[in-house]
């Protein structure tokens, strides 16, 4: 600026221009420059100005450039690809570049800027030529519900079109959860070439121990022409594409979000769903939605229920809704949906071989049976109360009491089970009368008939019961005229009507109703009962909660209101009725200061915790 204004006042001093532009090393044109902007502005027209020029052509307007800062902030999730797709599909014509949206956003303070990742080239990259051929499917976590529990979701997606043919919110996802979501896609979709999953319990068997066995996910497959493919132990980028969809699921629906009831997340999954199939352009398909990629091939790929070709899936496994082709899943499917029958089933017939050891084990109860019968084929005849061994002729070997429920032979049923009729009892046995007698439980919850100790159940203790045997099975019998065990007979029938003081006995009474317990939930939120714990969420921590158990169900309540109701897993009986120092309400006033109610104090040696 100095420079310039000596300049201008030798011009102005009377020396040529052309002798002051040589000296200052500068164009003629450029000290005339000079000149005019000092007779303008004075010495502020000689500073210094940017070299910008004033007019660009092809510069983005003020209009387009509003329109991305405003998707932008709408979107924080959506890049400089999608924001340039974006802005195209509302008139930007032509659309700004992928690098011009980026300057954009960095303008603007919209992104940070980072170092660029070099992206790894150890990658080998596939993609199926047609849809329908491969499926990826998988299970995903964080679906967060209002009773402090964490639901999961079953997903599935085309390889070649991305399409997402499953996402089922499901409670737990146990093998029968995923195997009834993957029945439904099938039964609206058709049946793919070959399915692609991880290796986890719900999908292969090749990890079991001591051996490896078929689950019931490989079963479906095999009946239905589905080759079961897994992945290496460690590799989750060979399932990259349903990985990649867990992100996007993650962050767009669940991330953030508490759902009342498994209906709500259900809801807001199918919605996210229905966007990501036909509303939203997928950059690993060059920016083309999935649902223009799913079609139907133009081989003979692909086997529907609606074109009469029936599909091969387990009872309870049927789909209940009509199949709807290419749109997202609209019922909840859980596993007690599916797993629990209504209706009393009749009792089951099927062969089995006895194994090297002799020990048999039909639906998790063992028969012993012994060496001697090992590779004999037998006939296992079974129902909720009785269980009878025959041989190939139909003599009977052995009769247990069946410990099996409803669910079990329904499950024997789907093994390749038969509906069986009258039980196989000799003719000597059903003429033979039963007895009862009475007892009273000691202490150790055992009782004492012809010297034979027989336990049966410490919640009995202290009471008097009457004990029915017919040589087979001995029912124990409350005050109340309710049932409370059934156990095998340790006397023969023609033992049984030899006891002192026996009687005939009377008909079998109706079960007792369901047992309940209380329990203290833990820190943590969860509470354990009759071998199965149980997660009612952190906000009842401390509580004494009431626990209702039945064939099927367990569930816990707070007072009156119910809680939480899951699906009973275990077969465990109940032996534990009281909460580990539970201190009446009536009692609070002596609880020592910082104590709760109903919880174990810590610096008191000796207690225990109540968690369990």
């Amino acid at each position: 600026m100095e420079q310039r204004f000596h300049a201008v006042m030798e011009c102005l001093g009377g020396t040529p221009k052309t002798e002051v532009a040589a000296r200052y090393g500068v164009s003629r044109q450029t000290i005339h420059n000079w000149l005019a902007r000092y007779a303008a502005e004075g010495v502020k027209g000689l500073e210094d100005r940017s070299h910008r020029p004033h007019v660009c052509p092809h510069r983005v307007d003020a209009a387009t450039e509003a329109l991305v800062c405003e998707l932008r902030r709408d979107h924080p999730r959506w890049g400089p690809r999608r924001l340039r797709f974006e802005a195209g599909r509302r008139g930007v014509t032509p659309p700004p570049a992928r690098a011009t949206v980026y300057r954009i956003l960095r303008r603007n303070n919209l992104v940070l800027a980072v170092p660029r990742k070099r992206r790894r080239e150890d990658y080998r990259r596939w993609e199926r030529p047609e849809p329908m051929e491969l499926w990826q499917m998988d299970i995903v976590g964080g679906v967060l519900l209002a009773d402090g529990t964490e639901a999961k979701v079953v997903t599935g997606l085309d390889d070649h079109s991305r399409y997402c043919v499953i996402a089922t919110v499901v409670r737990r996802a146990t093998g029968r959860a995923v195997c009834a979501a993957f029945a439904a896609a099938l039964a609206r979709f058709g049946v793919p070439g070959e399915v692609l999953t991880d290796n986890g319990k719900q999908f292969t068997g090749r990890f079991t121990k001591p051996r490896p066995g078929e689950v019931l996910f490989e079963r479906m497959c095999r009946e239905n022409g589905i080759v079961a493919r897994n992945t290496k132990p460690r590799s989750p980028t060979t399932t990259g594409k349903v990985e990649r969809f867990h992100q996007s699921l993650q962050g767009e629906c669940l991330d953030g979000r508490v759902f009342a009831t498994l209906e709500e997340a259900q809801a807001a999954v199918d919605a996210f769903v229905a966007e990501y199939n036909h509303d939203r352009p997928h950059q690993g398909i060059d920016d083309a939605f999935p649902a223009d990629r799913f079609h139907r091939p133009t081989g003979e790929l692909v086997r529907s229920a609606a074109e009469g070709l029936p599909l091969r899936l387990p009872a309870g496994l049927l789909p209940a809704v009509p199949p709807a082709q290419r749109t997202p899943p609209a019922v909840v499917v859980d596993a007690a949906s599916v797993t629990v029958s209504t209706a009393r089933p009749q009792p089951v017939q099927l062969v089995r071989v006895v194994p090297p050891s002799g020990n048999l084990t039909v639906a998790q109860q063992q028969v012993w049976l012994g060496p001697g019968l090992a590779g004999t084929p037998v006939t296992i005849w079974v129902d909720t109360d009785r269980l009878h061994v025959l041989t190939a002729d139909g003599a009977r070997i052995k009769s247990s009491p069946s410990r099996l429920s409803q669910r079990d032979l329904t499950r024997l049923l789907a093994d390749g089970g038969i509906p069986a009729g009258l039980p196989p009892l000799p003719p000597a046995e059903t003429q033979t009368t039963a007895v009862e007698v009475d007892r009273v439980v000691n202490a150790c919850g055992g009782i004492s008939i012809s010297g034979r100790q027989i336990s049966v159940g410490m919640p009995l203790a202290g009471q008097r019961v009457r004990v029915r045997l017919d040589g087979i099975l001995l029912h124990v019998i409350d005050n109340a005229g309710q049932l409370r065990r059934t156990l095998r007979c340790p006397l023969p029938p023609t033992a049984c009507a030899r006891i002192r003081d026996a009687r005939p006995a009377s008909a079998i009474p109706p079960p007792a109703a369901t047992p309940s317990a209380e329990r203290v939930v833990s820190i943590n939120g969860s509470i354990q009962v009759a071998g199965q714990r149980i997660q009612v969420g952190k906000v009842h921590a401390r509580k004494v909660v009431s626990v209702v158990l039945d064939e099927h169900t367990v569930t816990v309540y707070d007072a009156t209101s119910p809680i939480n109701a899951v699906p009973r897993r275990s077969t465990t009986g109940l032996t534990r009725t009281k909460a580990h120092h539970h201190i009446r309400a009536s009692d609070t006033h002596r609880a020592a200061p910082g104590i709760h109610p109903g919880v174990p104090d810590p610096t008191r040696p000796g207690t225990r915790r109540a968690d369990h």
